[in-house]
């Protein structure tokens, strides 16, 4: 899954990929950034 890595300011394939829920109850992704280790976050299912 592709999100957004707002350290490198670039598009990037997610590593290490987990599903999550929101509060709300909506489902969303967890993933960090394969080349800077940052984590990125994203609203959707995986």
């Amino acid at each position: 899954m592709i999100g957004y890595c707002v350290k490198c300011r670039a598009k990037r394939e997610m590593s290490g990929i987990k599903p999550v829920t929101l509060k709300n109850g909506k489902p969303a992704t967890k993933g960090t950034c394969p080349a800077c280790s940052t984590a990125i976050f994203r609203i959707g299912k995986a």
